[in-house]
């Protein structure tokens, strides 16, 4: 009975101080274990703001990457264009945070970026350990190795005993280990924090090969001094999905970029684009008018406004145009779409239904 009654008197206690310690706004995680929920409110912190904050390499042609005019453009980036432009109308309405692979995750659970679009691969222990929420994938990749043209290199196989640069903080250096493990291949890893150190190393001729994920290293290959002399080996190492991430604790803002991320998909299954979106207006079609928001109230559950679909694709396209002026046929990169293709097409995007 004294035991009980102790903790009775204890107990308003605790829950006053418990009180005292809440807040309704965005409060960064200083727990021990990032997935921790907690309570955030990213959403309306950006619009308070008026700017997203978005975390990017801002080194990767194709991806992310700062061109001669000072603007920064890619995929990755287009993924920042099109949720501002669903949340002010505004795709420059954008501040972005260069972030290399070891900073990239704690910049995110820490709230220094309100999201993370940075060529980054989901994975299951992302999701968990690491406390990260995964938008659907942008890029449907894998991890190869390039190596010198006139290294006589044609396999994984011809790789043993030699020295293989790679970067530290990403999974491309424990894939290279599983899978040259798998093979009894004896090799020499030679990894750097900083990607532009592992390239660099590579191109000085330190490394015989250097591995990424495949498209990073066609991105990367067009900035060696003599990008026809290097060649990537058909050889994959694994499967890269990469995916826009946002942290846990806010499933509202989780929606955000979720669905943004569909609506560029979508647009494309519908055949709507930049170019054309103005003859859409008076279609008589269930399906599009939900979607661009002149029928139902589809924006009203994700905070957004009904034809926020209809800003993305105004301002930044589809998913087909974004991927065709960042690595289609018509840059350098010069990547077939393949696995990126609609899913009507034998690709793998697949928008849900907007109802």
């Amino acid at each position: 009975m004294r035991k009980l009654a102790c903790l009775l008197m204890i107990s308003p206690l605790i829950v006053a101080l418990s009180a005292c310690g809440g807040d309704s706004g965005t409060r960064i995680n200083t727990d021990s274990n990032p997935t921790t929920p907690v309570n955030r409110n990213i959403g309306n912190a950006v619009k308070t703001r008026g700017q997203l904050i978005c975390g990017v390499s801002g080194e990767l042609p194709g991806f992310s990457f700062v061109g001669t005019d000072g603007k920064y453009n890619g995929i990755d980036v287009d993924v920042c264009r099109a949720v501002a432009a669903a949340l002010f109308d505004n795709p420059d309405a954008v501040e972005y945070r260069n972030l290399n692979a070891k900073e990239r995750f704690t910049a995110l659970q820490t709230g220094e970026i309100d999201l993370l679009s940075r060529n980054t691969s989901w994975t299951l222990s992302r999701d968990t350990s690491v406390g990260l929420d995964f938008a659907p994938v942008v890029f449907y990749d894998g991890q190869a190795i390039m190596v010198r043209k006139n290294s006589g290199i044609k396999s994984l196989n011809d790789l043993k005993d030699k020295a293989i640069c790679a970067q530290t903080g990403t999974t491309t250096e424990q894939n290279l280990a599983d899978q040259m493990r798998k093979r009894s291949i004896n090799y020499k890893p030679v990894v750097f924090e900083d990607i532009n150190i592992t390239f660099a190393t590579y191109s000085e001729g330190r490394c015989d090969g250097v591995t990424a994920d495949r498209s990073a290293l066609v991105s990367r290959r067009t900035t060696l001094p003599k990008p026809d002399d290097n060649v990537i080996l058909d050889e994959l190492l694994s499967s890269e999905p990469l995916a826009p991430a946002v942290a846990k604790g806010d499933p509202q803002w989780s929606n955000v970029v979720k669905w943004v991320v569909y609506a560029l998909a979508k647009a494309e299954e519908l055949g709507i684009n930049s170019q054309n979106i103005a003859q859409f207006a008076n279609s008589n079609d269930p399906e599009i008018k939900r979607f661009l928001g002149t029928e139902g109230n589809l924006g009203e559950g994700l905070g957004l406004t009904n034809d926020f679909a209809a800003r993305i694709v105004k301002h930044v396209g589809n998913y087909g145009e974004i991927y065709d002026r960042n690595l289609g046929t018509k840059t350098k990169l010069n990547l077939p779409r393949g696995q990126n293709q609609l899913y009507t097409k034998g690709g793998l995007l697949y928008s849900p239904p907007f109802r």
